[in-house]
């Protein structure tokens, strides 16, 4: 399993056609072939010193292998997001990581 992971912090200055648009083009990227999972979420209400709450949305797609993450990567309407959302963020951070197998005797 191949899990791609990535944080959005938006300009505060985001108006209402722009926000619907974010979130209109943030759920297309779960329809991608590719893409056999796909969460959207915002922060937690839930308060820690280890927490990072400073996000404004997360995305979190899972795939069956990095070949699938790759294909995602280069298909349309993931560039069409970038393209399109990319003056909407001041920051983006993603984390990608493979799932270890787990041995059980």
């Amino acid at each position: 399993m191949f899990v791609h992971t990535v944080y959005f912090w938006l300009k505060n200055d985001l108006g209402q056609a722009e926000m619907e648009e974010f979130v209109q083009r943030l759920n297309a990227l779960a329809t991608i072939e590719s893409v056999e999972r796909c969460y959207i979420g915002r922060p937690a209400s839930t308060r820690r010193e280890v927490i990072d709450h400073s996000y404004s949305y997360a995305l979190v797609a899972l795939f069956p292998d990095e070949r699938a993450h790759d294909a995602y990567q280069r298909h349309p309407t993931h560039d069409e997001f970038r393209e399109a959302c990319a003056s909407f963020w001041t920051r983006v951070q993603v984390y990608d990581s493979v799932g270890l197998e787990l041995f059980t005797k």
